[in-house]
This record gives structure tokens, sequence and C-alpha cells, in this order.
């Protein structure tokens, strides 16, 4: 009985640290303090930053920022209308656009936003470009909102530290802490363990964005034709098993699953703060003011 002694104070541990994603209700384990995490977050960004090209279109550049700025705020007012506004009272929103081919994009905890012109690309000019980038931006927010990042790190010290030393590594370790963040975002570690508990944060980041971009004003469908897009330029990708992200096919069945119901209940939200006709050359203000919520209808802002 003593040889299994060791794992009494990881439960503890764990128990402590659990907590809940508020959009889904999903319980979590976070075994990284927030300080830490925006700290080893905000160092890892900037260091991004200085090796990366800044686009120098000005054009794509105002209207990624505006679609960024629109659901940024639509972020603020879902947690201050729920009472959550806690969560990124530490954050310092940033939106760039990057002169990268390929296709990608990513929200750091801490609210430093990053889209790259392959995906700007993908996503074209035609009618429904907005609202695609704001699928794309939403997914990434949510990513932040849900703590993924603590989350991933968290995952990332018990794969690699393991359980007896686990309590020395969130005890103020922060290059352990550092370490985890900085691969946070593509765990590489056992893909029976690691890998799929990935994919589902990937699938609750596609719902959370849909829900921020109706929010926003913005058709949350058009998460749908962007990862019909994605799924045409993947051609022969990686199968599904072996990847952090699920395939284009389950998301897009995910999300046409999901979209009406998000519609059903986050519309009215839109209408409230005025924003359901976006403008690509106008901001969205970040200023929200909190009124009645009504359970099973979402929520409204204005």
């Amino acid at each position: 009985m003593k040889k299994f002694l060791w794992f009494a104070p990881l439960v503890g541990l764990v128990l402590i640290a659990c907590s809940t994603v508020s959009m889904t209700g999903r319980k979590q384990l976070n075994l990284v303090s927030e300080a830490e995490i925006l700290s080893a977050s905000l160092t890892e960004y900037q260091n991004y930053m200085q090796t990366a090209k800044v686009s120098t279109n000005a054009n794509a550049t105002a209207i990624v920022k505006n679609v960024a700025q629109r659901i940024a705020a639509a972020a603020e007012a879902y947690l201050q209308v729920t009472g959550q506004e806690a969560d990124i009272q530490n954050y310092a929103w940033e939106f760039n656009l990057t002169q990268d081919p390929e296709l990608n994009a990513f929200c750091m905890p801490g609210g430093k936003i990053v889209v790259y012109e392959g995906m700007l690309n993908l996503i074209g000019n035609g009618a429904d470009r907005d609202d695609e980038l704001a699928a794309v931006i939403g997914h990434e927010v949510g990513h932040a909102m849900a703590k993924h990042g603590n989350e991933r790190a968290s995952q990332q010290l018990l794969a690699s530290l393991g359980s007896s030393v686990v309590g020395i590594a969130v005890s103020g370790q922060s290059t352990q802490v550092q370490q985890a963040v900085a691969t946070a975002y593509g765990l590489g570690a056992q893909y029976g363990a690691l890998l799929p508990f990935s994919r589902k944060q990937e699938l609750e980041a596609d719902y959370i964005g849909i829900v921020l971009a109706t929010i926003a004003g913005y058709d949350a469908d058009a998460a749908v034709t962007l990862w019909q897009k994605m799924e045409a330029a993947g051609g022969g990708s990686t199968p599904e098993f072996m990847s952090t992200h699920p395939s284009s096919s389950s998301r897009i069945k995910q999300l046409q699953k999901s979209i009406p119901e998000v519609k059903a209940a986050f519309s009215s939200a839109a209408a409230a703060a005025g924003t359901s006709t976006p403008s690509s050359s106008t901001p969205a203000s970040t200023t929200t003011k909190k009124t009645t919520t009504k359970a099973g209808t979402g929520f409204k802002i204005g």
C-alpha cells in the first residue's frame, strides 16, 4: 500500500486545481496560476513578434483589426454580463496581420491576436469575407477565454515532469511554466492521451468562436464555409487520430449541429448591441454595460 502513497498529494492537487469552462460547462485541470500563464504567454508572444514580419498591406491589416476588435468586444460583453469580467481584467488586446503563407492564426492568453496572410488569402474577398474571418478570430479568442493555454500547459507539466514532481512545477518554478507554455499550442506527447484532449479543446474553441461571432453581429454559418475551404486546401492532410486538430469534416458536422442553437440563444445579444450588420470600415466599441440575463436565451448587451 505504501508504494501508492505518492499518489495522494497529486489527487489533492488535481481536485484543488479543477475549474469549469464558463461557456460550455466542461471541467478542466489548471495547475498553473493565471499570473504565470499571462507572463509566460507575453514572453512567447514578444519572442514571436521579434522575428515575425508584420504585414505591409494596410487595407488587409485594417480588415483584420476591425473584425478582431468586434470579437474582442463580444468576448468582453459576454464575460461582463455573466459576471466573469475578472477573467480578462489583465488582458491587453493587440491585433496583428503577419506575412506568413501558412493557414493559421492564434490568440495568446492575454489577448494577443495574430492572423497570418495565408489565412486571409484563403478566405478571399467574397461577400462572406468578414464572417469567415470572424469565425477564425472567434475560434482563437475562444482558446483564450476557455483558458486552454493554462490547461495545455498543465497537461504538458504532468506529461514531461511526472506526478512525483508536479508540486514543484507549480510552486513558483516559472522556468518549467515557460517551457510548458512554449509547447502548449502543439503538444507532441502520447497520441492516446494528450492529443485527443487537444481535439476536444479545438471543438470547444469552435463553439465559443461561433458564439462570439454571433454576438459581434457576424453570420455563424460562415464557419462552415471556412472549414470547407480549409478541407479543400488540406488535401491529403494528417489523419485525425494523429493530429492535435479534428478533421475538417468532423468540425463541419459539429458546427452544423451547433449553429442553429447558438443563433437561437445569442442573436438577441447582437440585436441589442446593434451589431447585426457589421461594417468593415467602422471598428466596434469595446464599451459594454450589463443588462438582464434570461436563462435559456443567451443574454443581451447594450
